[in-house]
């Protein structure tokens, strides 16, 4: 009892662990250091730290506080960096929206969230518009202005974030921690493996820690030079927003990912690191390359996803790319578990340096475990190379739950541990390999796509008796939808009408970019056979 007597945890050596706290931190430390850039603005940290204090003043005296929903539908604007931080310091739950969903996705996001406030970039307004006429909820608007933006009679209305941001009493420094670490911090939708999107919830602990490991797996400098090619919707920008506050980095902020902009950035404001899909990765690389170009010094690459071909890597590494491979979902706040580089593996081939990089590796720092176990028995697979199992994580940087499920998050965390729903070999060295993963979700440019819920729309044409969507390799976008489908008897419908009905009722990106009609394969109890629709695309 020695050591419990006297020794009492009290506000003076226990406080909540909180994102909050980097961003405080950069502000003091290095007031003056630029922490935004933008088109020709630049804002130190000092003045961010000042105006997230008036965002979260006026967000607290409009009624936002512990489980308020405040959605943002924003390209990676610098208003996007400064709601990653003034949100949370209101006490409120940052929502960012994916910019490429239509708007009966965005209305059922803004619903099932409970939105009570929502930021919307006018280049954006017509989106946000028709969702709020199909969503339930009548949240305060407010219009983030892109000045390259003209103005759309019609588009969506609400006050100005500048004169928003004049209209409260800035919080002092001991008001934007949160009660609690466990409070909610964040609530980011994923298509999982439903039709309908998940709201997956982040507390404040996994946000601090996922932004440090982002710091330390990265090796993260002081005062890093990071560009957003990343949406920030994405897992909150995979918690980058928080882990270059934790460096007082630079957040360069740029409208869209296109290869020219990307390289005319980096050029001119000396990026020292990117994060992004392999599919970005690609672009670039494939865009400089037929340039002639290169990158003088070279920059940091964080890839996440499906791993990029030798050959991209290669290209990439050759213009100038240092490229890291990491693995995780939207559950884990993002990359969670990385290749962790050997030294010996230096003098390997290039090919053997291109598998290696490849694998998912080990957890994080920050990730108390990650393994590859049988989920039926619980039971982990022994480090072979070559039994499979499920990837499974445990820690503070698994998501407290998904918003309103409680059955889906008990299935989730069945057994003690979140199931990743991918299918893995654990080699002799640690490191995981994913040899396989649950086929209904498609990973396209980044995106996850829900065969079911691109199926739900095509078995709404009056044509189709019966319709199977699986993941195709593309050459672009890494895997994009294809669709078997077996029509009615006496019913003509050709591929292409096919398409443009589901580009009528889905977001474009998740359409099928082929159409093959064909008898289905079923089990003997009526299961189409999705596996072997992905052989015949293999040996198409």
């Amino acid at each position: 009892m020695k050591y419990e007597t006297g020794l009492d945890k009290c506000d003076v050596n226990f406080t909540a662990l909180s994102p909050v706290s980097l961003v405080r931190r950069a502000a003091l430390a290095f007031p003056d250091y630029p922490a935004i850039i933008f088109d020709d603005m630049t804002r130190t940290w000092r003045e961010v730290y000042d105006r997230c204090l008036k965002l979260a003043g006026i967000l607290r005296q409009s009624g936002v506080g512990k489980n308020s929903t405040v959605a943002v539908l924003s390209r990676n604007l610098p208003e996007a960096v400064e709601l990653s931080y003034g949100v949370p310091m209101s006490g409120g739950v940052l929502n960012m929206i994916n910019t490429r969903l239509d708007p009966a996705d965005v209305a059922y996001i803004l619903d099932h969230g409970e939105a009570e406030v929502f930021f919307v970039d006018n280049g954006l307004a017509e989106v946000a518009k028709a969702a709020l006429e199909l969503a339930t909820v009548k949240p305060r608007i407010i219009i983030i202005t892109d000045p390259l933006v003209s103005e759309k009679e019609g588009a969506v209305s609400g006050e100005g974030y500048e004169e928003f941001l004049t209209q409260g009493i800035a919080l002092n420094d001991k008001d934007i921690e949160p009660d609690d670490e466990w409070d909610a911090v964040a609530l980011n939708y994923t298509s999982g493996t439903t039709a309908k999107p998940k709201g997956v919830v982040y507390h404040h602990r996994g946000a601090y820690l996922a932004a440090l490991g982002e710091a330390l797996e990265w090796s993260l400098p002081a005062h890093p030079r990071y560009l957003w090619v990343l949406p920030m919707f994405h897992c909150n920008g995979w918690c980058f927003p928080w882990a270059i506050a934790a460096k007082a980095g630079v957040n360069i902020c740029l409208r869209a990912p296109v290869a020219d902009d990307i390289l005319a950035a980096i050029q001119k404001e000396k990026v020292t690191h990117i994060c992004g899909a392999p599919i970005i990765l690609n672009m670039i690389s494939t865009y400089a390359e037929t340039r002639g170009m290169s990158l003088t010094p070279r920059v940091q690459f964080m890839t996440a996803g499906a791993a990029p071909p030798a050959a991209v890597l290669e290209r990439a590494d050759e213009m100038g790319f240092d490229v890291i491979h990491v693995y995780g979902l939207t559950e884990v706040y993002g990359p969670m578990a990385v290749c962790a580089w050997r030294e010996e593996w230096d003098d390997l081939s290039t090919e053997e340096r291109a598998r290696k990089r490849a694998r998912q590796g080990v957890n994080y720092i920050v990730a108390e475990e990650m393994s590859v176990r049988n989920p039926e028995t619980m039971g982990e697979m022994p480090p072979d190379g070559e039994t499979m199992g499920e990837i499974m994580f445990r820690g503070n940087t698994v998501m407290k739950g998904y918003l309103k499920d409680k059955e889906a998050t008990r299935k989730a965390f069945a057994g003690g541990h979140f199931h990743a729903g991918d299918l893995a070999v654990r080699h002799s060295d640690g490191h995981v390999e994913i040899k396989d993963r649950s086929k209904d979700i498609i990973i396209s440019g980044g995106e996850n796509i829900s065969s079911i819920e691109v199926e739900g729309v095509i078995y709404k044409h009056p044509a189709i008796a019966e319709a199977a969507v699986v993941a195709a390799d593309h050459e672009k976008w890494g895997e994009t939808p294809v669709a078997f489908v077996e029509l009615k008897e006496g019913v003509d419908l050709s591929g292409d009408e096919l398409i443009i009905f589901c580009r009528e009722h889905l977001a474009h990106f998740k359409c099928p970019t082929r159409v093959i009609f064909e008898e289905l394969p079923k089990t003997s109890t009526g299961k189409i056979q999705k596996f072997e629709l992905r052989k015949r695309l293999l040996i198409d």
